[in-house]
């Protein structure tokens, strides 16, 4: 009997040493984790981006000369710095666009829910949803952002840009006369109807028209223009828009519009509301570049980007004469907050900002 009670006891002592155990270790790994997750802010960032490589990558990295490409190091610095990053994301809309789940469920300009059709009809006349067979082939590819901004002007970063792999422009941000300073060479240009170029001969020989859908009548008029249909100036744009582009059907793609759902929710942290267009929830063109290029490229720099507000009589771009003070609070886009998300690559070498306006 005595030893049954001695037993019942050793186990009754075994039982609250076990769950006395597991509440300890199960507040330090609280203590723990929130110890880890202080190091992150809010979306996720690192806190303390200091511009030396981590150990790992310095090491991979180590033996490459400087000027050649090093294959993964964008996507690889982006991985240390936000550890929710997912690399595969393909460029562009291709025929099996109704099986991303990461766009299916959003509306434009965050999704292609309700689009379904015109894409498909887009899609079947250009047939072709990659880059070039050349660089489709490269082991590692160099990618130059160009934004418009008047920072560009006079830093004779021409040739520097053309020796990039994949030159990105976008809207109607001309070339011709700019050369010395924005380079000739252009691979893609990212828009949307009402920043199309509407005069012709404005048009590189050689590149892709990518379109960037931020509504549905974005992607009508897109139909319009694979298939040479007259252009209806009543279809909802805020502004005149371009009625033809000089470029075959095998020349224009569709961006895929999670580089815009993630750069907006992601990574500057603008707000949801539920999914749909709204005050001060749309990233800017060059963002969502930015956020195409770190899935899709090796390497990423950007040129002529950034706003210097403390110099009002600064060219706001580097083909016109309007100055920075021309700049009012958008509607749609939150300055401040692309900006803080911007300098977090910089700071951290995941792109590299040629004419260091960010």
């Amino acid at each position: 009997m005595g030893l049954l009670v001695f037993m019942r006891n050793l186990l009754l002592a075994l039982c609250l040493f076990l769950v006395l155990g597991f509440l300890y270790y199960s507040a330090w790994k609280l203590h723990l984790l929130r110890w880890e997750d202080s190091k992150y802010d809010k979306l996720g960032f690192l806190l303390n981006l200091d511009s030396k490589l981590p150990p790992e990558l310095a090491s991979k990295y180590a033996n490459f000369s400087e000027g050649v490409c090093k294959p993964g190091y964008a996507s690889a610095l982006m991985t240390v710095i936000f550890p929710k990053f997912l690399k595969p994301a393909p460029m562009f809309l291709d025929d099996s666009f109704r099986k991303w789940a990461r766009i299916r469920d959003f509306v434009p300009p965050f999704g292609i829910k309700g689009q379904d059709n015109l894409i498909k009809a887009i899609l079947s006349a250009t047939k072709d949803y990659r880059l070039t067979p050349a660089l489709d082939s490269l082991s590692c590819r160099r990618c130059i952002i160009v934004g418009n901004g008047g920072v560009l002007a006079n830093k004779s970063l021409g040739l520097k840009i053309d020796d990039y792999d994949v030159v990105v422009r976008l809207n109607s941000a001309p070339v011709k006369g700019f050369e010395k300073d924005v380079g000739g060479k252009t691979t893609l240009r990212i828009t949307y109807p009402e920043g199309a170029i509407q005069k012709m001969e404005q048009y590189e020989k050689d590149s892709l028209f990518v379109l960037a859908g931020f509504k549905w009548q974005d992607f009508k008029w897109l139909k319009y223009i694979v298939y040479k249909e007259k252009v209806s100036a009543s279809d909802g744009f805020w502004k005149s828009v371009a009625t033809r582009v000089p470029r075959e059907p095998r020349e224009i793609r569709i961006l895929n519009p999670y580089f815009i759902q993630e750069a907006a929710f992601s990574f500057i942290g603008l707000p949801f509301n539920n999914g749909l267009m709204g005050r001060g929830n749309i990233p800017t063109l060059g963002s969502v570049a930015i956020t195409m290029a770190l899935h899709n490229c090796d390497e990423v720099a950007v040129a002529g980007f950034g706003y210097d507000m403390s110099s009002p009589n600064a060219p706001l771009h580097y083909y016109e004469n309007i100055k920075m003070s021309a700049i009012k609070e958008s509607w749609t886009h939150n300055i401040q907050r692309e900006k803080e998300f911007l300098r977090k690559l910089v700071k951290a070498r995941v792109i590299t900002d040629l004419t260091s306006g960010i």
